[in-house]
């Protein structure tokens, strides 16, 4: 029989650690959150969950757990570079891949407070050389994936080739010969969107994308390393690479072809800046109450039908608990993060390995935080 691969039994670790730490008492727990620190049963049912982290010379996962600005667990789990031995904290910086939505949505609703632009405006009037048949989808509908723009990867096709940008996206989209669908009319994910909007926020404020950001996002949010990855422009302070497992062993995965698009995914940030950033959006003191709201509401379709996606977020329930969370995927790497405004918690899981179960993970640690 063929060895199990990384993987493999990452996901069996995962199920069996699920299953057991359901029998954990929660009265500790109870107690130790109203003082917002994590007990020694909850850190211990979170280092049960990531133990397959934790393995020698295995790449790992960064999580931290805040009650608003208080953060009650922060912890690193196997290396950040498995070919030097560097290990993982809560401060090392992860590429957040789809998670950096939610930033480009950010910026994109500073220029709005701002008076530089409306959400309904539209995409021809913003940037030039927009194909024909995206002339007039609006901000509003790339933020919310109602667009119909479709994604640039199937555009892109097969093998290998220079890395793309975000204007590149654009002319790829001329390659399309129209929408998915009438815009406003349905609700389907759409990367191109994102990397649309960053060309917007620096047609509009004369700024690239990456120094927008750190001006009007990741300062007012206390994030000092965050940044909107550039190659050969900045560096990535302590950072973690992306691998992928095969054949029993780890090798280094950290670019794809589409690694130095920034709209869609280019933010490379750390754990503990990430709970940061949301503790800053309860405070308003990056956006203001209006925004967050905005980017919080599920947007409705022209026939009426709500959609489970704002500015950035996915909004759901979790457990009876509303839920505002995303994930991210790339090559390498996973992410998500997870707010639940009505208890004042935030989950932030980064991963650099690929294939790991972030939905599971991420799911699992506020499970324990929310006592189920």
């Amino acid at each position: 029989m063929n060895a199990a691969s990384p993987h493999d039994r990452l996901v069996r670790r995962v199920a069996v650690a699920a299953i057991a730490l359901s029998a954990v008492s929660v009265s500790e727990t109870s107690n130790a959150q109203s003082h917002g620190e994590a007990t020694t049963a909850q850190r211990a049912r979170v280092d049960s969950l990531f133990a397959d982290f934790a393995a020698v010379g295995a790449p790992g996962a960064a999580v931290v757990v805040a009650r608003g600005d208080t953060t009650v667990f922060a912890k690193g789990y196997g290396l950040a570079d498995v070919e030097h031995n560097v290990p993982v904290t809560p401060a090392t910086s992860f590429r957040l891949a789809s998670v950096t939505k939610q930033f480009t949505a950010a910026g994109i609703l500073t220029l709005v407070e701002a008076g530089s632009l409306r959400l309904d405006d539209s995409l021809g009037a913003l940037l030039e050389h927009v194909p024909n048949y995206a002339s007039a989808v609006t901000v509003r509908q790339l933020l919310t994936h109602t667009s119909g723009v479709q994604d640039y990867e199937p555009l892109l096709g097969v093998g290998e080739g220079p890395q793309l940008h975000d204007r590149d996206v654009l002319t790829l989209l001329h390659r399309a010969k129209g929408l998915y669908f009438k815009a406003g009319t349905s609700w389907r994910y759409s990367n191109s969107g994102y990397a649309l909007l960053a060309l917007v926020i620096e047609r509009t404020s004369g700024e690239t994308f990456a120094s927008y950001l750190r001006r009007h996002i990741f300062d007012g949010a206390g994030m000092p390393t965050a940044v909107a990855h550039v190659d050969g422009v900045d560096t990535v302070a302590n950072r973690a690479y992306g691998h992928s497992g095969a054949a029993g062993a780890w090798r280094r995965t950290d670019q794809s072809r589409t690694s130095a698009v920034l709209g869609d995914g280019g933010v490379y940030a750390s754990a503990e800046e990430v709970a940061r950033w949301s503790a800053a959006l309860g405070r308003n003191s990056v956006l203001t109450a209006e925004s967050v709201r905005a980017a919080t509401t599920p947007a409705v379709l022209a026939s009426g039908v709500t959609t489970s996606y704002g500015f950035g977020w996915f909004l759901d329930m979790h457990h009876g608990r509303r839920r505002q969370r995303h994930e991210g995927d790339s090559i390498g790497f996973r992410s998500a993060i997870q707010r639940y405004p009505d208890d004042g918690l935030t989950v932030v899981v980064l991963v650099n390995r690929g294939a790991a179960p972030i939905d599971g993970l991420s799911d699992g640690v506020a499970n324990i935080f929310l006592d189920r």
